[in-house]
């Protein structure tokens, strides 16, 4: 049997089959992707290649997690290319902490359906599956919401990558990319308000750090009167200048896994597409996601009172690093997309799509891509710190 180095798409793959861990694989004919998914951890993609089993695995996976076999009961960090969660993660609303407690660290719970719980396969193709899950949370206000979530991923083919990009693809550049399309039901007989209790869809993507890792974020320009703040840059206190540069027209963010520090994009400010690129390995990572045309209001996550629990951002990114004991729970670094707060009356439904690309190969050849997408170089990517 072939053996494959850490890092790669097929030594990811022998890991799951050798700790028994049920998988299944999406690919499509004509490409060298793959996508790698675990029903068991509600439908989520662990990771990606685009070259086939001996190419560079994309998705950040905590192996010592699987192999301990042990779980908690707080949360169970197993990794992930993209996790679907629900927020807000705070506040009056938030489905992490009981009625009554205290929003700290010893009270915070993800629930099991979002961390441990299987999702239902509904429907299972080649390049295609299709999942479920219908469940009940009460949130820290004490209200009680019945729900369904229904998620697919689809690998996408050369022709409809190029479609959603709007360009064609170098032909010696690899790539992978795939689509998620997840939607949020209210099942209750009560209406979803911001009185009692809203959710979001909210989908998390895990990647592998890098010490020359760079995450670019566009955003909309205007004055502040306008258009609000630019950047929350707070989240785990302010993130160091050296760390976070803001530009004309785009956000900087180093994501070296070194140094814990979030960032987030108001909806005011909100473009539908970001990025990441790592100039070592050479590989741009694209984030889309359908942010709707007009700005919507979204939950806030902050932990602990809030002023408004509909103040949140769009769009986040995240560098793990060393906590205040000096663990780290990676190393990685995560870019997150929100849909607005889900004001859903009973038996409405509010559905967010997000696709991930990953494109490798000449830095001439990937320029012209951020050049025509986000007007920047991979240059001027790179030198940004």
């Amino acid at each position: 049997m072939e053996s494959f180095d850490r890092g790669t798409y097929g030594y990811d793959v022998a890991f799951f089959q050798k700790n028994n861990i049920d998988y299944l694989e999406l690919t499509v004919n004509g490409s060298s992707g793959k996508v790698l998914i675990v029903p068991n951890l509600q439908g989520r993609v662990m990771t990606s290649t685009a070259e086939g089993n001996g190419g560079k695995s994309f998705g950040w996976i905590n192996y010592d997690v699987f192999q301990s076999g042990e779980r908690s009961a707080q949360f169970n960090p197993f990794g992930g290319e993209e996790r679907l969660w629900l927020g807000p993660e705070g506040g009056p609303f938030s489905i992490y902490f009981k009625p009554g407690t205290e929003q700290v660290f010893a009270n915070w719970v993800v629930p099991k359906e979002l961390d441990t719980e299987p999702f239902r396969i509904v429907e299972q193709g080649l390049s295609k599956a299709l999942f479920q899950k219908e469940f009940s949370i009460e949130n820290a206000s004490g209200t009680v919401m019945d729900m369904e979530i229904q998620r697919s991923v689809e690998i996408l083919s050369k022709e409809h990558t190029e479609q959603a990009l709007g360009m064609t693809l170098n032909d010696e550049l690899g790539f992978v990319a795939f689509e998620s399309v997840n939607s949020l039901s209210n099942l209750g007989a009560n209406d979803w308000s911001s009185t009692d209790g809203v959710l979001s869809l909210w989908m998390l993507c895990m990647f592998n750090p890098s010490e020359q890792g760079v995450v670019f974020v566009p955003y909309k320009t205007g004055s502040v009167e306008e258009l609000g703040k630019i950047v929350t840059d707070n989240y785990f206190g302010e993130v160091p200048a050296d760390r976070l540069i803001v530009k004309e027209g785009t956000i900087f963010f180093k994501v070296d896994g070194k140094y814990r520090s979030k960032i987030g994009v108001p909806p005011m400010r909100a473009l539908p597409y970001c990025g990441s690129y790592d100039p070592i390995s050479k590989v741009l990572t694209l984030l889309w996601y359908s942010n709707p045309e007009k700005p919507g209001k979204y939950v806030n996550s902050v932990w602990g009172d809030q002023d408004d629990p509909l103040s949140g951002d769009v769009v986040n990114s995240y560098n793990d690093g060393p906590t205040d004991d000096g663990s780290v729970m990676g190393p990685f670094y995560e870019i997150e997309s929100s849909s607005p707060a889900a004001m859903l009356k009973a038996g409405e439904k509010l559905s967010h799509t997000q696709r991930i690309f990953h494109i490798t190969g000449d830095e001439k050849y990937l320029s012209e891509i951020t050049e025509s997408m986000f007007n920047l170089t991979i240059e001027e990517i790179k030198e940004a710190f």
